[in-house]
């Protein structure tokens, strides 16, 4: 083989050794994801509150049931 061969066989061998190390996730990584996530949806739900107070209609979740349309 040539040495331009063994370069670029070298190059392989790295990026797919590398692209198996990124892929292994420590309890760190997960943690923060996980940390993520849960802001993410922590902020969606205040801006939805936020959202629904500015138009005047907040959300009541133990309301009552929602009435039933019979007229149509």
């Amino acid at each position: 083989m040539s040495i331009l061969e063994i370069a670029v066989a070298s190059q392989i061998w790295a990026r797919r050794h590398e692209k198996r190390q990124l892929a292994v996730l420590d309890d760190a990584d997960v943690l923060k994801v996980l940390l993520r996530i849960a802001f993410v949806v922590m902020a969606f739900t205040l801006l939805i509150s936020a959202l629904n107070l500015a138009a005047g209609r907040p959300q009541m979740l133990a309301e009552g049931s929602a009435p039933v349309v019979t007229d149509r």
